[in-house]
């Protein structure tokens, strides 16, 4: 998810909070009821202190997401074993600039996860000597800002230490007994094959403990991805790794599998587009998923120019878009209904019915096809002599080329 992460965040302890930030109070994070866990299954990822965070009151009013997963909780000042956001040298605190904007979110009706974890980093079941000091740890978080999820997001070099695992999985499994209703998403990277080895071992030491989370997310990018079918397919093996493991049918392990993917461009240079996000999200409503998310809320804008010059970036997306289009997805997976976008600001207005032709050909050509303008379904361009409808959103897709994004209607 996230290896561009590190190189862009500021550590906590010097991060200020910009004008884009939510606007705080000077009150501490206040216990709030819990959402249902539909909520917390439909969270994205968001850095409350780096890559320029959005004002989540802001998401939130506009997407009907009413949940956010807070990203990332690592080992204080990257040695001891105790709670700090980035691995800053400050603890996690009620009354800190995280916990103020908790505050305000859920004034407005939103609550918040909290991942400990990520891409790089010190983190603490690697320094915490044991699974109950590592939820010792883990707990001061969840009493701080009176959490009613969290996430374990396991990756690199976290990962590949068996020890740390242990301790991270038998926290969760603590914590679990030791919070009622807590819940409890782990996420770990994902292979064309599922999940790869570390992963395996992973839930083979989940086994052995007996804990059980709500979920296990995989992350289909930064693998040598392409398109939604590839994601699906690996959501389809881990599936196989899930049921063999644990002895559960298909339909359980499912409802025990989760996806946290990666909007627009990722680290490896994949792209995945609304229309990758749309085809995941049916493919996660049809097989009843039990977690559809992303990385990351503060990446789901525009940039400037939309494509970023081909460069990746912590706060924008590197593809053409609206404000939070990759959010409203995960809106929908909780069973909200978002408010409906205009087309992303690079689209051409559609060509009016007069000037785009017929089905059968014979009409005047529409605009011509454009390489670098995302369409959405139903526009029309005209390309090689023929008029041509999109039938899906689409960018720099040619017409008549195997994405099958365009139908010809005929020449002009």
């Amino acid at each position: 998810m996230r290896r561009f992460r590190a190189a862009l965040a500021v550590a906590a302890s010097g991060a200020m909070i910009g004008a884009a930030a939510i606007a705080v109070s000077a009150t501490s994070a206040q216990a709030a009821t819990a959402l249902g866990n539909n909520w917390y299954a439909s969270a994205p990822y968001d850095m409350p202190l780096d890559n320029t965070p959005p004002n989540l009151n802001t998401v939130m009013a506009a997407t009907g997401e009413k949940a956010f997963e807070l990203a990332f909780v690592l080992a204080q000042n990257n040695s001891s074993c105790a709670p700090a956001w980035d691995g800053g040298g400050s603890t996690v605190s009620g009354s800190d600039a995280v916990g103020s904007q908790i505050s305000s979110l859920r004034s407005a009706g939103g609550d918040v996860s909290v991942s400990f974890g990520g891409y790089n980093g010190t983190k603490l079941g690697q320094v915490c000597g044991s699974a109950s000091a590592t939820a010792s740890a883990e707990q001061q978080v969840i009493n701080a800002y009176g959490l009613h999820a969290i996430d374990l997001d396991l990756e690199e070099p976290e990962y590949e230490n068996s020890t740390a695992i242990a301790n991270e999985l038998g926290a969760a499994q603590i914590l679990q007994r030791n919070n009622a209703g807590l819940y409890i998403s782990v996420t770990i990277p994902g292979t064309a094959a599922g999940t790869g080895w570390f992963g395996t071992q992973l839930l083979d030491e989940a086994k052995t403990l007996g804990f059980t989370p709500n979920n296990y997310s995989i992350m289909p990018f930064d693998g040598g991805f392409s398109g939604a079918s590839s994601q699906i397919s690996a959501l389809q093996a881990f599936n196989g790794i899930l049921t063999s493991t644990f002895g559960w049918s298909a339909a359980t392990a499912y409802a025990h599998e989760g996806v946290s993917s990666m909007n627009g461009r990722t680290d490896s240079a994949e792209y995945f587009y609304q229309a990758d996000f749309q085809s995941v999200l049916n493919f996660a409503e049809s097989n009843h998923l039990g977690r559809y998310t992303f990385w990351s809320v503060n990446r789901d804008r525009q940039c400037n120019p939309p494509n970023n010059n081909g460069t990746l970036s912590g706060s924008c997306s590197s593809v053409p878009q609206n404000d939070w289009d990759f959010t409203k997805y995960d809106a929908q997976f909780a069973g909200a209904t978002p408010p409906q976008s205009p087309p992303p600001t690079s689209a051409s207005p559609s060509p009016s019915a007069s000037s785009t032709g017929g089905g059968t050909g014979g009409g005047t050509c529409a605009t011509a096809w454009n390489s670098t303008t995302a369409y959405t379904a139903g526009m029309q361009v005209s390309y090689n002599g023929h008029n041509w409808t999109a039938n899906q959103w689409n960018y720099n897709e040619v017409p008549g080329g195997a994405s099958g994004a365009w139908n010809d209607n005929g020449a002009c």
